[in-house]
């Protein structure tokens, strides 16, 4: 399969949401992430922009009626750097989970912006 992206996690925020789920949602999550690597045009139900966030998307996971949200942002077209990661309980994404995602995404802009590779 063709990589269309390369998706990395921005320190430990996704690893430890990751490791908290069980194996069969982990597995979900994976699959989720190669289908945002390796499609073209990724369908809206597997990555959405959030509104008035500029920048910011999720990665929508969906099991059975359960549902899972990973925040996520491009840098340079082709990279996706993976933020927080939380099941989401009701229809609306909780406040505090998108302002947790836009302190870690705007830290990682900043440590870029200080120190670029």
């Amino acid at each position: 399969m063709n990589k269309l992206r390369e998706v990395v996690a921005y320190k430990n925020h996704f690893e430890d949401f990751l490791k908290s789920q069980p194996i069969k949602i982990q597995n979900k999550i994976f699959k989720v992430i190669e289908a945002v690597e390796t499609i073209e045009m990724i369908p809206a139900n597997y990555l959405k922009h959030i509104n008035d966030i500029k920048g910011l998307y999720e990665i929508r996971v969906q099991l059975g009626s359960n549902i899972w949200r990973v925040f996520c942002f491009f840098e340079r077209g082709r990279i996706v750097i993976l933020l927080n990661g939380f099941c989401k309980k009701t229809d609306k994404t909780p406040k505090h989970e998108i302002q947790t995602a836009i302190v870690l995404m705007n830290a990682y802009k900043n440590e870029r912006l200080n120190h670029p590779q």
